[in-house]
């Protein structure tokens, strides 16, 4: 894995967190504004904050899975994840794995393990 793939990964990890948490957190309001409080009402606030990071996350989404080559399901499921509420956290988890399997794999090339 080249750097500017590996950025485009860790880019996508670190705005992966926080725009599950913020598709949490409005959801959440979301039900509270309709159930439980008269007047509560978050969504204009917390709408346009997890606007912008769907926004980026699709860009840092597309950056990364042109970069790192994933095939057509790979990719679909990157994105499928971003779309239910926490599903930025198994992503993160996923592209984290990736891309320490990487670490090590350049690791042993560079050392001249091969695979028997």
């Amino acid at each position: 894995m080249d750097l500017k793939t590996a950025s485009a990964i860790r880019r996508l990890r670190l705005i992966s967190v926080p725009e599950g948490i913020s598709w949490i957190v409005l959801a959440v309001c979301t039900v509270i504004k309709y159930t439980v409080a008269d007047g509560f009402n978050a969504a204009p606030v917390l709408g346009p904050i997890h606007g912008v990071l769907f926004v980026l996350y699709v860009i840092f989404w597309a950056d990364a899975w042109n970069r790192a080559r994933w095939n057509f399901g790979k990719a679909a499921l990157y994105f499928a994840y971003s779309i239910i509420p926490g599903g930025g956290f198994i992503i993160e988890r996923a592209l984290r794995r990736e891309s320490e399997d990487a670490v090590i794999a350049a690791r042993a090339r560079k050392e001249g393990v091969v695979n028997a």
